[in-house]
């Protein structure tokens, strides 16, 4: 059987395996610390299941417009508003099945052949991908941690060409935690601005903050910056609803029609009774939020507290997500090869910078049981003493 071209272009997903085969692992009855995954360990709070309930016991199980139920839409649209100061109507908005799927319909509806896309590294493993089943180009601007792991005005400059079309903004970021300020988002916006291109804001973990920081979306900063701005959510991270699979993108009238078009030959609607559990996560009390929010704030302080002592590694404070980036340079080992190793011989799953585009890192997801931090910590150091 001959596949298309496209399908060997793509990588598969190395968190998905990774975190495959320390499940499998652990359905082996081996004792695995995983910090791999990307989703919260809490369950979707009752109130939001109780309302999904409701909808299934209404009947509210028919398919519904490709676009989303009316009262998702106006939810979402009522929420990027006041929380967000973005001025967009319900038929700017679609549902998805889920954020990673908003990004899917945006860039396989605005990119084609020719087009470039600014992507900075360290990224979110499956945003070249889509470029590269979508035709386009992805160009990669490298960041360090001496910037914070966040492109800088100059570097993004530097990167635009003819061919830009668009630039993708992850903040709070996956794989590093960091977050833009308001100037910094000011700086990028003025030379988008400048240089009339657009930008998707991925603003999947806006909910999950330290220390004070806060949350600005880009399109919030003017007029002009806002008409070139699309933005990318869900509600997997902060309502742990990572199963439900719903997503929303927001953005221009004409690109919004675009994507439903595609969704409408695709998946079509998104779950029709899960949309109703949505809406209660937008509308009912926040109280939950908060409580995952400050379970997440204590676990970052004791997992970078203690990456901190390990000789060897050297870690950025994140500002959000939960995830940790630690720098492993020292150890000589490609982030695949500590990975795998660490995983063989100490029973840790991490997942290897590469997938990033980061290979003197990899990444930690603090998205779990303070027990399973304290263990694996203990691990993680014994294996960094015994190669440096």
């Amino acid at each position: 059987m001959k596949l298309a071209e496209r399908v060997s272009q793509v990588a598969p997903s190395i968190t998905l395996a990774i975190a495959a085969k320390a499940k499998a692992m652990k359905a082996e009855g081996i004792d695995v610390c995983s910090f791999s995954a990307g989703e919260p360990d809490f369950d979707t709070p009752n109130h939001i299941k109780a309302a999904a309930e409701k909808a299934l016991a209404e009947g509210k199980t028919k398919y519904g417009p490709a676009s989303g139920e009316p009262l998702l839409r106006n939810a979402i649209a009522h929420k990027l508003k006041t929380e967000n100061n973005l001025d967009y109507k319900a038929e700017n908005v679609i549902v998805t099945n889920g954020g990673k799927h908003s990004l899917f319909n945006l860039i396989l509806a605005l990119i084609e052949a020719g087009d470039e896309v600014i992507i900075p590294a360290p990224y979110w493993l499956s945003y070249p991908e889509m470029v590269t089943l979508a035709g386009g180009k992805s160009v990669i601007v490298q960041t360090t941690a001496a910037t914070g792991y966040k492109i800088t005005p100059e570097q993004l400059r530097q990167a635009i060409t003819p061919k830009t079309k668009l630039f993708i903004l992850n903040s709070p970021s996956n794989p590093t935690g960091m977050v833009y300020t308001p100037d910094e988002m000011l700086e990028l916006a003025k030379i988008i601005v400048e240089k009339d291109i657009l930008v998707v804001s991925d603003e999947i973990y806006e909910k999950i903050l330290y220390d004070g920081t806060k949350h600005i979306s880009i399109g919030s900063l003017n007029e002009e910056i806002f008409r070139r701005t699309i933005i990318s959510n869900g509600f997997a991270k902060g309502y742990s609803m990572t199963g439900w699979r719903i997503g929303y993108l927001a953005g221009p009238l004409e690109l919004i029609k675009a994507t439903i078009t595609i969704q409408s030959h695709s998946t079509s609607n998104v779950c029709t009774f899960a949309q109703y559990g949505a809406v209660e996560a937008l509308s009912g009390s926040q109280d939950c939020v908060e409580e995952m929010r400050q379970a997440f704030a204590k676990r970052r302080e004791v997992m970078f507290n203690r990456i901190n002592t390990i000789p060897g590694l050297s870690c950025l404070q994140p500002d959000g997500a939960f995830y940790l980036f630690p720098d492993i340079t020292k150890t000589g080992l490609t982030s695949l090869d500590f990975s795998n190793a660490l995983l063989e011989s100490e029973k840790v799953a991490v997942i290897p910078g590469i997938a990033f585009g980061a290979d003197d890192n990899i990444r930690l997801s603090y998205a779990t049981d303070m027990e399973t931090i304290e263990k694996g910590m203990d691990r993680l150091e014994k294996f960094v003493k015994s190669k440096i």
